[in-house]
């Protein structure tokens, strides 16, 4: 059976803004190629990276313990509740209207599935318009999910919070329910509305709730 790999993370670069206020990643090198070769035989030389970052860094992934002390934390996340799971795409694109309901999920079995919202921000990516008036989940939209039974929420914007309620209801109410938020996604618009499994596996970090993901989708074919 043939096998398609949709990349749904944004490229982490030197110097980029993901949310504003936040510092940016520094990268740069630990061991350069030629310094290394003082060290090695002829021929042979090794490039050792560094990387200076926020955790909340492009497409990056919340565990409970990012809002709730005490909860889980990325080395606590079992692998089964961010890796392999069926995925289902809900298109929340709506003229105007930033503010996505529970009404988006009316007809759609999201009992175990990660749901990802496609909103289409992405498109803003790496502007100054990505960085205000983004599109966000309600309260009633993230209790909605936690009612349905959803194992992970994913969306395509500068956050799943308004940035202008400080109480960050749906950060609180699916972490709380120990449901991993992926923010930041990017290429929504390559996957089917179902029919596809989905990752987004960070770093297993003690005392870390969150870290960027490389996420990803495979949708699998006919012979």
């Amino acid at each position: 059976m043939s096998k398609t790999f949709i990349d749904l993370s944004h490229t982490v670069e030197h110097g980029m803004v993901t949310y504003p206020g936040l510092p940016e990643p520094v990268i740069s090198e630990h061991l350069s190629r030629e310094a290394s070769r003082a060290h090695y035989g002829p021929g042979t030389e090794f490039h050792i990276g560094k990387i200076e970052l926020v955790a909340n860094t492009g497409t990056y992934i919340d565990a409970p313990f990012h809002r709730h002390a005490g909860a889980k934390d990325l080395a606590d996340l079992p692998l089964g509740s961010i890796a392999d799971l069926e995925g289902v795409v809900i298109s929340t694109r709506q003229d105007g209207e930033r503010s996505i309901g529970p009404g988006v999920f009316e007809g759609r079995d999201l009992k175990g599935k990660a749901v990802l919202l496609h909103t289409g921000w992405a498109r803003h990516w790496r502007t100054e318009a990505y960085l205000q008036g983004h599109p966000f989940l309600t309260r009633a939209a993230a209790e909605a999910l936690v009612s349905a039974g959803a194992a992970l929420v994913g969306i395509d914007s500068l956050n799943i919070d308004s940035t202008d309620d400080d109480l960050r209801p749906a950060h609180t109410i699916l972490l709380q329910h120990e449901i991993p938020i992926v923010e930041h996604m990017t290429n929504l618009e390559a996957l089917p509305a179902d029919g596809f499994r989905f990752f987004a596996v960070p770093v297993k970090i003690r005392d870390f709730g969150s870290f960027p993901t490389r996420a990803f989708a495979i949708i699998s074919g006919g012979e």
